[in-house]
């Protein structure tokens, strides 16, 4: 086997490239859930938190017992691969019928008593034709929550979550490559949810982003809004106490002055147990803080939906 051996700056400088992507696995759900009852004991929020955790069980036992489901085909993968693009492009499957199978299982495994607002929301879906289910999908994923039920958000959300998750969990090794700009998921093309700051080995100190959809975690430099790609004047805001350090602050939202938008960070170094989805949604207090002070939030999370002004 014939290869070019490699200079001495060059074996340093591959050694030191971090990871672009950490793998996904199949206990996302679960793992999303147990968070999700960490966090609800004496939260405020606790009843939302636990109805949330009974959900990512749903996804967690959904994904589990899920058929192959039909995705891209492999022409399809190479083209992808060939242009840079997500192969699991959202605007396209979402248009698609292969995803309602999944929301089809989901509802079959989440059911709730004593909660009549749930019981209808579940009810509102499972009636519902393909061609509504797939407007409402259509309208989440471009973030026009106004133009569906808001009940039904998160658990048609969850269902396009164990959808994405499945195709991602099938895609060959080496079908997503790091992108010129990499704002939005390399596997489905999706906004982050929220950035991950880790704190461990290779990682130590690097910002990975979490999809809002199908969960892909991937490399995103740091001091860099994650939404207009802007260095500038950048702040970090949290709910600290006046009496801590900011700098030791597990959650704290990286604003922007130049497109006015934020995105919450979870320091693992603070907090080893922060799961992005599940930590954002126990972390609404900062949301509110951060709007006050005038700056928007643009990273949707699929099993909130945002109410009104």
């Amino acid at each position: 086997m014939s290869g070019r051996i490699l200079e001495r700056g060059e074996i340093e400088a591959s050694a030191n490239i971090p990871p672009f992507l950490n793998p996904l696995t199949a206990s996302l759900f679960q793992r999303r859930a147990e968070r999700l009852k960490s966090l609800a004991h004496d939260h405020p929020l606790s009843g939302y938190l636990l109805l949330m955790a009974q959900l990512c069980e749903a996804q967690d036992r959904t994904l589990s017992a899920l058929p192959a489901l039909p995705g891209p085909d492999q022409r399809a993968l190479d083209l992808s691969r060939e242009h840079r693009m997500p192969p699991l492009a959202f605007e396209a499957l979402v248009r698609g019928d292969d995803w309602l199978i999944a929301l089809d299982k989901l509802l079959e495994q989440f059911s709730v008593q004593d909660n009549p607002a749930v019981t209808a929301a579940l009810q509102q879906l499972a009636h519902a034709d393909r061609g509504q289910r797939k407007a409402w999908a259509v309208n989440l994923l471009s973030g026009q929550f106004d133009l569906l039920p808001a009940a039904v958000v998160p658990i048609l959300g969850a269902g396009l979550q164990v959808a994405f998750s499945h195709w991602l969990l099938a895609l060959p090794a080496g079908t997503l490559s790091e992108r010129e700009s990499c704002t939005q998921c390399p596997a489905c093309g999706s906004p982050p949810v929220a950035g991950m700051i880790r704190h461990r080995g290779k990682q130590i100190g690097l910002r990975y982003l979490t999809c809002s959809l199908c969960s892909c975690e991937w490399h995103f430099v740091r001091v860099k809004c994650s939404y207009c790609e802007e260095s500038k004047q950048l702040a970090y805001l949290s709910r600290q106490r006046d009496d801590a350090k900011p700098e030791a602050a597990p959650i704290r939202a990286e604003v922007c002055p130049n497109c006015d938008g934020y995105l919450k960070h979870f320091y693992l170094e603070y907090d080893s147990e922060a799961e992005a989805m599940a930590d954002d949604l126990a972390s609404l207090d900062l949301d509110m803080m951060v709007n006050e002070a005038g700056y928007m939030r643009r990273a949707p999370n699929l099993l909130l939906a945002p109410g009104a002004e």
